[in-house]
């Protein structure tokens, strides 16, 4: 191809080299190898080709409902073949002829009770051999290409004439394997090669299929071996500091001041916890639990443990009121113990900050540090630092919490902790080289939140629930998606919600909270709400991770189809924190997608984090969750989906595990394609699985 094509190439799919060529798969296959008669067809098939000729051509419409059709016959019936872009009219006229015999290919219609293909691909039938084709495959491109002329069937051709130079017919095989031989036997693969050339031009749908399995299966196996390798690597040369007892501390806690009985959930990943902790090793584990589970309290536990022998801990929360809020907490859940906890964060600043905490804590008398980004400052030395908690971990980038590392001359441990569940294949893959531990089950006296469905046609059921609630004492949050009126999206806004409220209640007293207010402002306004000052807060998803309300006990989310699952449930749970009974109210428009009803309907049907989260993966995918650049997940994938590849995920992460525990120390020869090739791939990527 020339130059401004090739370029064009680069910028729109990223394909400078014959691999990228290579790998950019088809989204679909087509087969073209059957030929239809006029009659069989009907408007819901998905693509057919018939064989036959124009009879005539006649324009209808003006300006834009302008068209051309062409009455096209097979000898004993007849359909209209469509075109819709005028300016192609002449041009068609032109080169397609009356008479002559044609391979007619698109998807079929219906309009004015007559079988029609709009704008569809027409061969001479003497230059088109239908057996020879076989499947066809398609190509996503995007407007820019299609602006320069480059459409499925360019890079169709681009593939051809690439696939005949990498499988000559001499039997030159230019592809190299990376599998070794006893893999591929054992699970009965195709060859790399063989699969690479059927993912564009397959011989048959079986031939497809076993090429998709193959590649689909190579791309998890790496990601896998990669994480486990350095799980391996790190468990072997990173040791751990041992906590070799409970301590007094834990102890006199768990007696004494303990605000109510654990749930087994609980129990369970503190035992785990405490095992990971005195055997040597360094700690690194994933804490997974919804809103409201008990996290917290088992930080707590843990940071205790560490005191107890004679560490330092340090919790890291995303946003100031975060932190603040566990400061309060723990203050409160220690009550007279003999512990010393302070909080860092930006607000923290002059002779506080360098006495009490930054000298507390280099002596060693600070025992535990609650803050934020603050705690990752060079001035931040710790005496002995043995345990780092990080909560809402994907809210830190892992350069930063790398910093953390630096604060001990053994790595401490570190829990990495997240109120949003993670689906368990996904959890495999990035968070593939933690520990996972799951509290599954939520604190006896917790009332499941009451999800209801209301329309944004018919206000009045709203104010009518919100002025019920605020009745009984209670507060309520409205969130909304957008800050101010957007012309290009026709959803309620922020200021104009505010305005409205206002406006019907105007007995009440009302908050507004949003991205855009200076940091000082915004946490007036929430600590109005928190004192129970203002009965409504109205605010954007800046709530999504914040403050612990109890007498909060309605949540409307406005504009509900705007938000995905995930996010639907971390703001549902913002309520349910005190023992009354909490509502959640997703407000939508009565015209929903088939798949944003689907989403309404789950979270009016379930509170369970781990179902909406399996839902949520499976209705639009992996997506970036959470931030996968952040994650450690070593190459791309280019056909794998996590959503629908569970079971294979967890095949590679088996096939992975028996290939290392069989060659511990990577120098089999059987192997050697393997690890160079997974050398091959690192060299792209930096290892931060190491860290968390």
């Amino acid at each position: 191809m020339g130059p401004t094509r090739a370029e064009v190439l680069e910028k729109e799919l990223g394909i400078s080299t014959f691999h990228d060529l290579l790998f950019y798969f088809p989204y679909k296959h087509i087969d073209r190898t059957h030929l239809f008669y006029i009659h069989e067809l009907t408007a819901d098939m998905p693509f057919v080709q018939v064989l036959g000729e124009i009879l005539s051509f006649e324009e209808e419409g003006k300006g834009r409902k302008r068209r051309l059709i062409a009455h096209f016959t097979d000898g004993r019936s007849i359909m209209d073949l469509v075109w819709f872009q005028s300016s192609s009219f002449r041009w068609i006229k032109k080169n397609y002829l009356i008479g002559k015999k044609y391979i007619v290919f698109g998807r079929p219609g219906i309009f004015n009770q007559r079988i029609n293909i709009p704008h569809p691909d027409i061969d001479p039938a003497d230059t088109l051999q239908v057996d020879a084709i076989g499947l066809q495959p398609y190509y996503n491109t995007t407007d820019k290409m299609k602006k320069a002329g480059m459409n499925s069937h360019s890079i169709e051709r681009f593939t051809t004439t690439l696939i005949a130079k990498v499988f000559p017919s001499d039997g030159t095989n230019y592809i190299g394997e990376t599998l070794p031989d006893h893999l591929i036997q054992r699970l009965m693969l195709v060859s790399r090669g063989q699969s690479l050339h059927d993912l564009h031009y397959p011989g048959s749908a079986e031939a497809l299929r076993r090429a998709t399995y193959r590649q689909k299966f190579e791309e998890l196996f790496f990601i896998q071996l990669s994480l486990l390798r350095y799980t391996r690597l790190r468990q072997q040369k990173v040791h751990g500091y041992v906590f070799s007892t409970v301590g007094t501390y834990f102890n006199t806690f768990y007696s004494n001041y303990l605000p109510f009985q654990l749930t087994g959930a609980q129990q369970r990943v503190i035992r785990e916890m405490w095992n990971d902790m005195r055997s040597g090793r360094q700690m690194n584990r994933l804490l997974q639990g919804d809103v409201g589970s008990g996290k917290t309290l088992v930080a707590l536990l843990l940071m205790l443990i560490a005191i107890g022998n004679d560490y330092q801990t340090c919790l890291m929360a995303p946003t100031e009121i975060l932190a603040e809020q566990h400061y309060a907490t723990f203050r409160e859940l220690l009550k007279d113990m003999p512990v010393r906890v302070e909080l860092l964060t930006g607000n923290v600043k002059g002779k506080k900050r360098r006495g009490p905490i930054l000298e507390g804590t280099l002596t060693g008398e600070v025992q535990i540090l609650i803050g934020t980004h603050a705690v990752l400052e060079d001035t931040v030395e710790f005496r002995r630092l043995g345990l780092v908690i990080i909560d809402e971990q994907h809210r830190f980038g892992v350069a930063q919490r790398a910093r953390l590392w630096k604060k001990s001359e053994t790595p401490p441990h570190v829990l990495v902790m997240t109120a949003t569940p993670i689906p368990r294949t996904l959890a495999m893959t990035l968070y593939g080289d933690l520990d996972v531990s799951v509290i599954d089950e939520m604190p006896p006296g917790r009332k499941p939140i009451e999800t209801r469905h209301f329309w944004t046609e018919k206000p009045e059921a709203l104010y009518h629930s919100i002025r019920r609630e605020v009745q009984k004492g209670r507060q309520v949050y409205v969130v909304y998606p957008l800050i101010k009126e957007s012309e290009k999206a026709d959803m309620q806004d922020l200021e104009n919600g505010y305005a409205q409220l206002c406006g019907i209640f105007p007995d009440l007293h009302i908050s507004k909270v949003h991205g855009k207010m200076k940091a000082a402002e915004k946490d007036a306004e929430m600590e109005r709400f928190v004192s129970g000052e203002t009965q409504i807060l109205v605010a954007t998803t800046v709530i999504e991770v914040g403050v612990n309300v109890p007498n909060a006990s309605v949540m409307v989310i406005q504009n509900a189809e705007r938000f995905g699952l995930a996010q639907l449930h971390q703001l549902r749970g913002r309520v349910g924190r005190g023992a009354e009974q909490s509502y959640c109210i997703l407000v939508t428009k009565y015209e929903l997608a088939k798949e944003t009803r689907q989403r309404i309907d789950i979270m009016c049907e379930t509170n369970d984090g781990f179902e909406i989260a399996e839902a949520d993966l499976k209705l639009r995918g992996p997506g970036d969750l959470e931030g996968t650049q952040q994650s450690g997940v070593a190459f791309d994938l280019h056909i794998a989906n996590l959503a629908r590849d569970g079971q294979l995920v967890q095949l590679a992460r088996d096939m992975a595990n028996d290939i290392l525990d069989a060659d511990p120390d990577q120098n089999r020869p059987e192997n050697a394609l393997m690890w160079a090739h997974l050398r091959e791939l690192n060299k792209k990527q930096i290892d931060w699985s190491s860290i968390s």
